[in-house]
């Protein structure tokens, strides 16, 4: 037997859960992006860029936040370190490692006196009685002291002969016999973190190779670069590097994680050699020559010397490059954390490379998880996949398709989601302005239920006001019988009816519209009355015509994807009337309007089949314009115009058009254009069938 879950844990929501992503939502965060530039393509590529609220609480971060934060750290770390303090801390580890050596010195050329071995014995001259002469095991400790004395002035000459700058005074030092060997220790130690430093401009995690070199590791520390150049030339050349070989007998000195493949180590060189010329291309020339200074020559053999600078102009091929970064804080660092820092900064350069790119092509495939985990953590990491995932989750609810061109489409499904959301936000807005709430009524047989009632006739829609109809009863039995309903008593709700219309909506293409603002609003009604039309009067016929310099009919499936036409002069509105009048002619039955939305009167014309444009308006043209609207007049279509302007000359224009045609004129914003058509359309749609009695 199957066994169901008897109950469930539930625990308090702390931001960390990650649900599925909604594709309503992600629909509805893209939608106003696709009605501004009527392109799929351009408007998932700004919400991948801009992210999205997350229903849920929270929000998704986008490529544009997660670069913010990049540069935001770049800035931080630009602002803190001073790389001028590398030679500070090597000048300062030096002057204390020459001052203990001083001190041994000093001790050694004035020894302090035994205070065992009792007074001095007399000189020379003052002869004992008896003639005796000194002990030999006193001249002994004399010449012993002599020897010793002489050591240290040889010492102190040679440290008083040092060079001024740091870079001399340790390539000195290292042939420089040390009398103090915790001074000799130190310096050691600042010697290996030099070799690290100059071995970390080639490689990366290499403290096996130089942590307390003896003579037997630098000859094999030689023997390795020696194979890798010799590899990199089999590689120039085409041929089998012997890779695996390499590593058999050099893959230890590589650390923890050595590289996988000759590519693999090729490319961790070229990021340390990168990060070596980024720490010299952010100092100045005297600190630069200062640092090649100190990091040249630091194995003290000549070989291996020769195969780094041949390993180094081998590897010109990969163009380690390097940037050049201005830092500015005052927070001290030595050389191997400034190579970290280094690294890290080139990393934030290639990971903020990465997603800028993401956001030009709108691919986010090719951005490095395993970078962003490191400098973003992982809350970027999981809102990364959740960007990959937009356009699977759109695919999967059926909004978009992809194209033969490998390119992305909305379905009918996903422009019907962007019409709804159309007209979700013009209700909204109306809701807010208190001017009514348009639910969707209630259908009847001849019409579209009120709440307004009325006594039941024979014919009328049954919809029943059953309250009003048990009072009816009542009143005529009386409050103490049993309620016997007769038809006298039965009250229903009014209806209206519903007539079948024809609408074309005439959209001005012009560029004005888009130089004003305009445009979009137009486009968005245009969804709204769509989705009002094919949601609720699904009897009522819908066309859409744009016009500039000349009208066209646009699919109601195009409407996502219009825009204004930039490369064309003219708003023709002679034309875009007369193919209104033709499409309207189809339909013999009901009523015929034609809504024009525009923000200028015309400047164009048809004359044989030729636009002809002028500004100002010529006689021509307005003759031609007004002669349209006889001809739509003619045939019982109603034009009703909502103009985006208020010009004298416009209204005076708009006001001849309402002469000839009886039609309305409506001059109102960009912003509550929406809220005028809807109402008005909605308000003119409905005629009182029912009369109460």
């Amino acid at each position: 037997m199957r066994h169901l879950p008897t109950g469930f844990r539930f625990s308090q929501w702390d931001g960390s859960q990650r649900l599925p992503l909604d594709p309503d939502e992600v629909m509805a965060a893209l939608a106003e992006d696709l009605i501004e530039y009527g392109d799929l393509r351009w408007a998932m590529r700004n919400l991948m860029s801009k992210g999205m609220q997350i229903p849920q609480g929270g929000h998704m971060q986008g490529l544009r936040d997660m670069l913010k934060q990049l540069r935001e750290r770049k800035r931080q770390q630009l602002e803190r370190y001073d790389l001028s303090s590398i030679f500070d801390d090597y000048r300062e580890r030096l002057d204390e490692i020459l001052e203990m050596e001083r001190s041994r010195i000093d001790e050694w050329l004035q020894p302090a006196p035994d205070p065992q071995q009792g007074p001095e014995p007399p000189a020379a001259n003052d002869a004992d009685p008896h003639g005796s002469e000194q002990p030999d095991s006193a001249m002994g400790e004399s010449f012993s002291s002599d020897v010793l004395k002489s050591i240290a002035a040889k010492n102190r000459e040679q440290l008083d002969d040092l060079p001024a700058d740091v870079a001399g005074q340790i390539k000195t030092l290292e042939k420089y016999e040390f009398l103090n060997p915790e001074a000799q220790r130190k310096f050691l130690e600042l010697l290996n973190e030099l070799r690290r430093a100059m071995t970390n401009s080639f490689f990366n995690n290499v403290e096996n190779m130089v942590n307390e070199m003896s003579d037997g590791d630098i000859a094999r520390m030689k023997d390795m670069i020696k194979a890798l150049n010799d590899m990199l030339v089999k590689k120039i050349a085409g041929e089998d590097p012997g890779f695996e070989d390499f590593m058999q007998e050099f893959g230890d000195m590589f650390g923890d994680n050595p590289p996988q493949s000759l590519d693999d180590l090729l490319e961790q060189m070229q990021q340390q050699m990168a990060a070596a010329q980024s720490l010299l291309n952010s100092l100045s020339p005297e600190q630069q020559a200062q640092l090649s200074s100190l990091l040249a020559d630091r194995f003290g053999d000549p070989e291996l010397n020769a195969e780094l600078a041949k390993l180094a102009k081998e590897m010109d091929f990969l163009n380690p490059g390097g940037n050049d970064y201005r830092f500015r804080g005052d927070d001290r660092i030595d050389l191997e954390s400034a190579l970290q820092l280094m690294n890290e900064m080139q990393d934030i350069d290639e990971l903020m490379g990465q997603l800028q790119d993401a956001e030009r092509g709108g691919d986010a495939d090719s951005i490095d998880k395993d970078l962003l985990q490191e400098l973003l953590g992982d809350d970027a990491v999981n809102d990364l996949d959740q960007i990959q995932e937009l356009l699977k989750a759109l695919e999967e609810a059926g909004y978009i398709r992809p194209t033969d061109d490998n390119r992305w489409e909305l379905t009918p499904r996903g422009s019907r989601m962007i019409g709804q959301k159309a007209l979700g936000e013009i209700y909204a807005r109306l809701k807010r302005q208190s001017l009514g709430n348009h639910a969707v009524p209630e259908e009847g047989r001849f019409g579209e239920r009120l709440e307004q009632t009325k006594p039941y006739e024979f014919g009328d829609p049954f919809h029943l006001h059953m309250p009003r109809t048990l009072r009816n009863a009542i009143n005529r039995e009386g409050p103490h019988t049993p309620v016997r309903l007769k038809p006298e008593d039965f009250e229903i709700y009014r209806s209206e009816l519903i007539t079948s219309t024809a609408t074309a909506m005439l959209v001005d293409l012009s560029w004005s519209m888009a130089l004003r603002g305009s445009f979009q609003a137009a486009k968005k009604v245009a969804l709204a009355l769509h989705n009002l039309i094919t949601s609720q009067y699904p009897k009522d016929n819908f066309y859409i015509i744009g016009f500039a310099a000349y009208a066209k009919e646009l699919k109601p499936h195009d409407l996502p994807y219009l825009t204004w036409d930039e490369h064309v002069l003219g708003t023709n509105m002679q034309h875009a009337l007369l193919l209104a009048e033709k499409l309207l002619a189809k339909h013999q039955g009901g009523s015929k309007q034609i809504i024009m939305i525009s923000d200028g009167e015309p400047t164009s014309h048809l004359e044989n089949g030729q636009a002809q444009f002028a500004y100002p308006p010529t006689p021509e043209t307005i003759r031609a314009t007004l002669k349209a609207v006889k001809h739509c007049t003619a045939r019982g279509i109603a034009i009703n115009t909502f103009m985006l302007d208020s010009s004298y000359y416009l209204k005076a224009f708009m006001d001849e058009i309402a002469k000839i045609n009886g039609g309305r004129v409506f001059y109102t914003s960009p912003e509550q254009l929406g809220e005028y058509i809807l109402v008005d359309y909605v308000q003119n749609k409905k005629k009182r069938l029912a009369r109460r009695a």
